[in-house]
Formats: structure tokens, C-alpha cells, sequence
């Protein structure tokens, strides 16, 4: 496995892990929201933040996007958890930035517990505008 930046021709594999993840850990989210989410990402948030995939293979698995030191979005095969590659691009992220901040909804216990083993913290909890979800907002500070 190896971590590197996001090239151009990487989207089909980040859209591919990202959809997969996204329907195990967001069963809460309406088709709707996860259309728009998918149109987002290449004309969005990729053009935007910092963007680093894990490859096995010669595949892109998963990938980290980085806004400044905000996490905002971090999605890895499903097929492929277990493996250490969220802990790697996490590892890229942090080896970047001194401390780390995402939001992640509440409901979603498998980000919830990866961010748990990684060593986030609690910051707050709110509400997330577009969906009603609750989100929650942590930090990772190495000591």
C-alpha cells in the first residue's frame, strides 16, 4: 500500500470508495443529499482541499481530503478495512498538520470509532444545516 497525492485520473477510484463507504457508514442519508455529495466532490471539494489516496495494487482504495488541518473527508473501501490504510492517510495528514479538527455525524459508528482509535477528542456537537443529522466535531492534538 502507498500513500501519494491525487491525480487527475484517480477520480473513478475515490468516487468508487467513497460511494462504498459512504453506504456503510451513512445509511441515515437520503439519496438525495448523497447525489449531491457525489456531484460535489470532483467539482468541489477535490478542486479545494489537499487530496491524498492510498493505493494497493495499482487501485485507489481510499483517500484523505484536507482543508488546511480540517478532515474533510477521509473514505476507504469497505472491502478494505482493517488493513491500516485509514490509519496511514490519517498518519499523512498529521506528518502536515500539528493538530487535526473534522465533524463527523454521530450516527456513524464505524468514523466514529476509527476517529476513537486515532486519538480524536471531543470539541462539540451541532446540527448539520442540510440534513438535520447531528454532527460531531473532534480534534486530534498529539502529545
Amino acid at each position: 500500500m502507498i500513500v501519494r497525492p491525487y491525480r487527475a485520473a484517480d477520480i473513478e477510484g475515490v468516487l468508487a470508495a467513497w460511494e462504498r463507504a459512504s453506504r456503510l457508514a451513512h445509511p441515515f442519508l437520503t439519496e438525495d443529499f448523497l447525489d449531491a455529495e457525489r456531484e460535489r466532490i470532483p467539482s468541489l471539494y477535490i478542486p479545494n482541499t489537499d487530496v491524498w489516496v492510498a493505493e494497493v495494487g495499482g487501485a485507489v482504495v481510499g483517500f484523505i481530503a484536507l482543508a488546511g488541518n480540517e478532515v474533510g473527508a477521509i473514505f476507504i473501501d469497505p472491502a478494505c478495512h482493517g488493513q491500516g490504510i485509514g490509519k496511514a492517510l490519517m498518519d499523512q495528514a498529521a506528518s502536515l498538520h500539528a493538530t487535526l479538527e473534522v465533524e463527523v455525524f454521530e450516527a456513524n459508528s464505524v468514523g466514529r470509532a476509527f476517529y476513537d482509535r486515532y486519538g480524536f477528542k471531543f470539541l462539540e456537537r451541532k446540527k448539520h444545516g442540510e440534513t438535520g443529522n447531528m454532527l460531531l466535531r473532534l480534534a486530534y492534538r498529539p502529545a
